[in-house]
Parts: C-alpha cells; sequence; structure tokens
C-alpha cells in the first residue's frame, strides 16, 4: 500500500481512539493536547475527517479492481 493509504489509516486510528475516549469517558485527548478549538486542533480534525474521505475513496477503487481481478470478463453467474 501507498504511504498516503497508510497515513490515512493512522490519522483514522487515532481519530477512532479520540471517539472511543469521548464517548466512554467524555474525554478529548486532541483538546487536552492543542486545547479546546484551537487552530492545532481544528487542523487534526480537518486531517482526520480528509483522511476518512481518501479512506473510502480509495477503499472503493480498491474493491473495484479486486472485483475486476477475479472476474476480468464481468460474467459472474448469479448465486443460486
Amino acid at each position: 500500500m501507498r504511504g498516503s493509504y497508510w497515513f490515512a489509516l493512522v490519522l483514522l486510528a487515532i481519530g477512532g481512539l479520540n471517539w472511543l475516549l469521548v464517548g466512554a469517558f467524555n474525554f478529548d485527548l486532541v483538546a487536552a493536547i492543542f486545547g479546546e478549538m484551537s487552530t492545532a486542533s481544528r487542523v487534526v480534525y480537518v486531517l482526520v475527517g480528509l483522511a476518512a474521505i481518501w479512506t473510502l475513496l480509495t477503499s472503493a477503487r480498491v474493491t473495484r479492481n479486486n472485483r475486476d481481478l477475479r472476474d476480468p470478463d464481468n460474467t459472474r453467474m448469479a448465486a443460486r
């Protein structure tokens, strides 16, 4: 996988863990580190959101490519 995909996955993991802390303990780690709605925390939130969009788009493309590799002629028979 490309570096950008791994970077996006790391950002998604950070965002997911932050949401876990918010949901379970009402503790926002990003806000605790960078300050509540400071410029730095807003940058982190935006990067996590962009990483989510990037991962969704990239995953859809990878899924489509894998499907094409399994059935290059798109002649898959319907399951009965």
